[in-house]
């Protein structure tokens, strides 16, 4: 059994990473970084952050590839599956980086960008699966326009996520 085979193993899953999100949320309040474990964290961060979106990047890339006709169906869905390690590798990396951050969970844009990391995250593991029943359907038959807007919509909250995340981190940055 595989994580993206139905709803019924993406679920247990997003339970599961709910759990961890706020588990990483309520050790950061706790771990306290000194200097110079704040800059290396602040690196892997910045590296997860290339890692993570520029995969997700690319990701789009491959669907818009295949929109134009310049690619098949097969290898834009092929090429996505091979992403999902890196982009899972970069937010990982983000969210263990963040720890040592001390992220200031007073303030509202925080707090947005923790809902964002959520959503985006739900919204990935929903992708793993759109991604394998999208490759079930296309052996058999044409895209329906279900198909069509549930990746179009993927990939629109994907964007919003993590163009969010990024322009909320950034702002924070600047204090």
């Amino acid at each position: 059994m595989s994580l993206y085979d139905s709803w019924w193993t993406v679920a247990p899953a997003s339970l599961a990473v709910c759990s961890a999100l706020a588990a990483t949320v309520w050790i950061s309040q706790h771990l306290h970084a000194d200097p110079a474990l704040h800059t290396a964290a602040l690196f892997v961060h910045l590296a997860s952050l290339v890692l993570g979106f520029g995969a997700v990047l690319i990701a789009d890339y491959y669907g818009l590839l295949w929109m134009t006709g310049r690619c098949s169906l097969n290898d834009a869905l092929a090429g996505t599956a091979r992403l999902h390690v890196p982009i899972w590798t970069g937010l990982a990396g983000l969210v263990g980086s963040g720890v040592l951050l001390h992220p200031d969970l007073a303030s509202p844009l925080t707090r947005t960008k923790l809902v964002l990391v959520l959503v985006l995250t739900l919204n990935g593991l929903q992708a793993g699966l759109l991604n394998r029943r999208t490759a079930q359907h296309a052996a058999s038959a044409p895209l329906t326009p279900r198909f069509l807007a549930w990746g179009a919509t993927t990939a629109l909250v994907s964007q919003i996520c993590w163009w969010g995340a990024v322009m909320i981190g950034f702002r924070n940055s600047q204090h």
